[in-house]
């Protein structure tokens, strides 16, 4: 019966210090703790835990009633809306899909005529078909080209003469000339194949006829004792030839910078077959030529 009772006692129940086989009261060895019994320092279960439904808010609390918070139909959210419309916006700007409008193209306005160039379509062109008696409008001889070119002896002793002939072409033509070397080797002038020697631009369209306007009005009556240009120097093929001695006669160039007096012959290649027709087309275009 005592075994039974000792098995029938609730876990909770205290139980001797000792061991079973221990007397009463007998004393524990020195230096230990006495054991806890099973289940002291536990809180019984279900306590410390709040009931069921506490601490929750109920259904519905916390959320805005539909309707509130939400964007009218039609517009983005500043959320997830701003992102996707930015990447349309450039996916538009940059492959050219999506919804985006294309950017639109920058609008140049043409250059203006030029004068000279309008000179010939109004006069110079009604003057020879009169003249020459002309049935087709490509027989009327025109411009073509306009070469200027510059001769640089003595870049052979030093370069940077030939740099200062090139920045002095650039500022006349408008256009950066090209630099002209040695065919072949000459040994009275120490001049070797393929040394620079020279710089030459060609010019066509409208800035031949720009050049020949500045050169007509403006440079040509700045050469001293000017008396006019020689009516003789053609080629027999209606192209025309002449020099000129000195480069600071046009206006683009600043005397303070010119380290050496310089010359050009400028030649004029028009389409005219004889050297007649073009006389009278240069005379029209009011060359300054003086008489025989």
């Amino acid at each position: 019966m005592a075994k039974q009772d000792e098995n029938q006692r609730p876990q909770g129940a205290e139980q001797p210090a000792g061991g079973p086989g221990d007397e009463a009261g007998a004393p524990q060895a020195e230096g230990r703790e006495p054991k806890q019994p099973k289940g002291e320092g536990k809180p019984p279960k279900g306590e410390g835990k709040p009931p069921k439904g506490e601490g929750r808010p109920p259904k519905g609390e916390g959320k805005p009633p539909k309707g509130e918070g939400e964007a009218p139909k039609g517009e983005m959210p500043s959320g997830k809306g701003e992102g996707k419309a930015a990447g349309k916006g450039e996916k538009a700007g940059g492959k050219g899909k999506g919804k985006g409008k294309p950017a639109e193209p920058e609008v140049h306005e043409p250059a203006p005529v030029p004068r000279l160039k309008i000179l010939y379509d109004r006069e110079v062109v009604p003057q020879l078909r009169k003249r020459f008696g002309y049935t087709n409008a490509h027989q009327i001889p025109k411009l073509e080209k306009v070469v200027l070119n510059m001769g640089v002896g003595d870049a052979l002793q030093n370069p940077r003469f030939l740099d200062a002939a090139v920045e002095d072409m650039t500022a006349i033509a408008g256009q950066r000339p090209a630099i002209r070397r040695a065919r072949k080797s000459i040994a009275n002038f120490k001049l070797r194949e393929g040394q620079a020697i020279g710089a030459m631009v060609t010019l066509r369209g409208a800035r031949m006829y720009e050049f020949l306007d500045r050169l007509i009005n403006v440079a040509v009556p700045r050469i001293r004792d000017f008396r006019g240009l020689p009516p003789r120097s053609f080629d027999g093929r209606g192209n025309y030839c002449f020099g000129i001695r000195e480069q600071i006669i046009f206006p683009e160039i600043r005397y303070d910078k010119v380290e050496k007096i310089r010359g050009m012959d400028v030649v004029v290649v028009t389409t005219a077959k004889t050297d007649e027709e073009a006389l009278e087309l240069l005379k029209a275009m009011r060359m300054p030529l003086r008489e025989r």
